[in-house]
């Protein structure tokens, strides 16, 4: 076994690392969420101006 490697995870600090990586996905899943909410709202509204600008000509 390699000296320079921490020990196994065992119980406790198993379970407290896995809520962890979970907490953190959940956080990047919210914010890729946000981020293509706003792309897709911005997308929208220059297709509405244009399609406005184009009408009104």
């Amino acid at each position: 076994m390699d000296p320079s490697l921490p020990p196994p995870r065992t119980g406790r600090e198993r379970l407290l690392s896995v809520r962890e990586w979970i907490v953190r996905g959940r956080r990047t899943a919210l914010a890729q969420l946000l981020r293509g909410a706003c792309y897709g709202a911005g997308t929208g509204a220059v297709g509405l101006f244009f399609l406005w600008v184009e009408h009104r000509m």
